[in-house]
């Protein structure tokens, strides 16, 4: 890192996702390092309670389901999100549900709060990225889109698939400096898998080449790398962090 903060070209992060695991490692991290950053959460602040007292953290509350809403909040608020330099979307939202039983509704929820929400903040965010030559964007896939889904967790899968989809448009920023990836983010050491009580971990665990779930601070470290000035050629890829899966 460079030593003085006053030369580092970008220094506001939004991170969609904010209040899972991951995003709260990404956002020690990130503060740590001087950045600004804005976390956006849906119904769990008290997470941010280590953060919300310092100068350089805001956060924002968002229902990520209704894509009309949010619209609605990103036009109110263009020039907050002028500023941003870093988007790093690690939405979240899982019903636990078996295929067979799934509705239209259910499906449109996953894509509406995995896809759609990233969709709209990046059309907020690449013009402005534009001008000032410089611009980093991160979405977090699963490793369950290589496999179908689960059978509790195919809407999940299905919406975090569409964020491996990359537009022809974006192709345009990239000689802008401004560098678009997707990570797909293996089996982790989070809470995300006590959602589902039928999942047997270890029998999970053991389809994994390297034998062990990875841990949150791996897959930071890689978020980190890719929305840093030390990725200079990387972009428009899919990015597996899965162990050899």
């Amino acid at each position: 890192m460079e030593k003085s903060l006053s030369k580092i070209v970008y220094m506001n992060i939004l991170i969609l996702g904010g209040s899972s695991d991951i995003g709260i490692k990404v956002i020690e991290a990130f503060l740590k390092q001087g950045y600004n950053v804005t976390a956006h959460y849906n119904k769990n602040k008290k997470v941010f309670s280590n953060f919300i007292k310092k100068k350089n953290f805001s956060y924002i509350k968002l229902d990520l389901i209704n894509s009309l809403k949010l619209e609605k909040f990103l036009n109110k608020n263009k020039k907050k999100f002028k500023k941003f330099d870093v988007f790093i979307s690690l939405t979240g939202f899982m019903k636990i549900k078996k295929f067979i039983n799934l509705s239209a509704q259910d499906i449109l929820d996953h894509i509406s709060a995995n896809y759609i929400s990233n969709l709209l903040v990046t059309q907020n965010l690449l013009n402005e990225m534009k001008k000032r030559k410089w611009g980093r964007i991160l979405f977090a896939s699963s490793i369950g889109t290589k496999f179908g889904g689960g059978t509790f967790t195919f809407a999940y899968s299905v919406s975090k698939y569409l964020n491996e989809f990359f537009p022809s448009e974006y192709k345009k920023y990239y000689k802008y400096n401004i560098l678009i990836n997707t990570l797909q983010i293996g089996v982790t050491n989070t809470k995300i898998h006590k959602k589902n009580k039928n999942k047997d971990m270890k029998k999970r665990i053991n389809l994994i080449p390297i034998k062990r779930m990875a841990a949150t601070e791996e897959v930071v470290d890689q978020i980190l790398f890719l929305c840093s000035k030390k990725n200079k050629l990387i972009t428009n890829q899919v990015i597996n962090i899965a162990g050899g899966e």
